[in-house]
């Protein structure tokens, strides 16, 4: 009878994931690699995952679970206005540019831009890592508009998927200068796009 997956050292491996991908990228991360990071053997690896492939799909829905918890404890939500929330939540993806390159770029953008041509299951995997976090956003955005009688040829999803490309793209900067100042000046103009595309600049003119 087979010995039972420890949930422990699955985590374990998905965690040491995060690190190596973010640092190596998909492609150059290896099994060993992983274990390595890990303090396991490739006996508990196999024991837990059939390849890579199967270990990198599991890592983004792992992504997905712990951002999550994250960015649902997060203090973005405590504004009454849905704006105020939605700006926050930007000021929020600023503040946590913290550390080296890879604390705070993001695994499921990552591996998607290695892969996203040549493994459809990863791929999948990071869209809905990518497309569940943008979708929190939507109820905001929502009620922003109804607020602020904004009727637009744009919709809320199409404005949540916007900031996570914004986001992804700044991530792409910082890794390309090796200065995270470049993903926090491009987080900045997002959160004046925003405003702007809501009239909050127009209305602060008007009170100066």
């Amino acid at each position: 009878m087979p010995r039972p997956a420890n949930p422990l050292t699955r985590t374990k491996l998905l965690e040491a994931a995060f690190a190596v991908i973010r640092s190596k990228g998909y492609a150059a991360t290896t099994v060993d690699d992983i274990c390595r990071d890990a303090g396991l053997s490739k006996g508990s690896f196999f024991h837990q995952f059939a390849s890579k492939e199967d270990l990198a799909v599991a890592a983004a829905q792992h992504w997905s679970e712990t951002t999550g918890a994250l960015f649902e404890a997060a203090p973005y939500h405590a504004p009454a206005d849905p704006l105020d929330r939605l700006l926050a939540y930007v000021a929020f993806r600023r503040e946590i540019i913290q550390g080296e390159l890879p604390d705070f770029t993001c695994l499921v953008g990552t591996m998607a831009q290695e892969v996203y041509g040549t493994n459809p299951a990863i791929r999948k995997a990071c869209w809905e890592s990518i497309h569940g976090h943008a979708e929190t956003l939507v109820p905001d955005i929502e009620a922003a508009m109804r607020e602020r009688g904004i009727d637009a040829d744009w919709t809320a999803e199409s404005l949540a998927l916007h900031t996570q490309a914004v986001l992804q793209g700044a991530f792409i900067m910082a890794k390309a200068s090796g200065e995270p100042r470049r993903a926090v000046e491009s987080i900045d103009h997002l959160y004046r796009y925003i405003e702007g595309l809501f009239g909050v600049t127009a209305l602060r003119a008007q009170r100066v």
